[in-house]
């Protein structure tokens, strides 16, 4: 049988049922299978993904969408992967073609990695900024901000659902609501009983990554990040907005370090929605 062209393999929908393959795909790049990761991101958003004739998947990549389900305001794309076996072969571009035409007027985000962003620049994205991504074990230290924090409960939920929405800039229902049982933890800032932030941290691999972290200013970011981090005896990793410098040099001075950039590319629009003044680091950046 002759081996069928990269070109005729069809672009299919993936589901979590594809969960082990997307993350052998992970593992082949030489990435962390980040399992957890995968299964958040195909049960929230949209998988698209090719088979390969031999087993397992050629590429791969995840879509969540935002705000009304039938006009979304937003799309980020994010898990963009190739196998090793086919790489520079032109797949990589054609199954961002097939996302970017499926997504039609839909205005799309990206965290690109310097590999990548050559493709989406030929695509038509545009560099919108730039992301900082920290890791290390967090070491409290000097005078840290008196902002009260405490654990999340259910009755919180619609006022971080206002809160989040006001900093995004459009509705993260489906991605806020499965926190509770993706993190392994969710926490509140507040003042004079009105939530004034929020942040999770969730478990990948051997970190807790930190996100989203939406909060009203870099004292209640740092209140929540602090607090975050006297509750998980693992390294944490986010990644920080690289124009909140304030917040960047702190968790420096606290045993965060530098560990890459990643540029933030718009498609169909020249920012991102939202108050990015409250915004300090994404749920992932495979989602925005």
């Amino acid at each position: 049988m002759p081996t069928p062209s990269l070109a005729s393999l069809p672009i299919r929908r993936l589901t979590l049922r594809d969960l082990a393959a997307c993350a052998d795909l992970s593992q082949d790049r030489g990435w962390p299978r980040e399992e957890h990761k995968w299964g958040f991101l195909l049960t929230a958003g949209k998988g698209y993904g090719i088979d390969d004739p031999d087993g397992g998947l050629v590429s791969a990549c995840v879509v969540t969408e935002y705000g009304p389900q039938e006009h979304p305001a937003l799309a980020a794309i994010g898990m963009v992967l190739v196998a090793d076996r086919y790489a520079r072969q032109g797949v990589g571009r054609r199954l961002m073609h097939h996302v970017v035409s499926a997504m039609g007027p839909t205005p799309l985000t990206l965290h690109a990695t310097p590999n990548g962003r050559p493709l989406y620049e030929e695509l038509g994205f545009k560099v919108t900024g730039r992301a900082e991504m920290v890791r290390g074990h967090f070491t409290p230290g000097g005078p840290d901000p008196e902002v009260a924090t405490r654990a999340a409960t259910a009755e919180d939920l619609s006022a971080i659902l206002r809160l989040d929405e006001q900093a995004f800039g459009t509705d993260r229902t489906h991605i806020v609501t499965r926190l509770p049982a993706f993190a392994d933890q969710l926490r509140v800032a507040e003042e004079g009983g009105r939530i004034i932030g929020y942040a999770a941290a969730w478990p990948n691999m051997d970190t807790h990554v930190v996100g989203p972290l939406i909060a009203r200013d870099t004292a209640v970011a740092q209140a929540l990040l602090a607090s975050l981090a006297a509750h998980t005896d693992r390294p944490l990793r986010t990644d920080i907005d690289v124009r909140h410098e304030e917040l960047l040099a702190w968790v420096k001075e606290r045993g965060l370090a530098s560990i890459a950039f990643n540029s933030v590319m718009t498609y169909g629009i020249t920012e991102l929605p939202g108050d990015w003044t409250r915004r300090f680091a994404p749920v992932t950046v495979a989602a925005g």
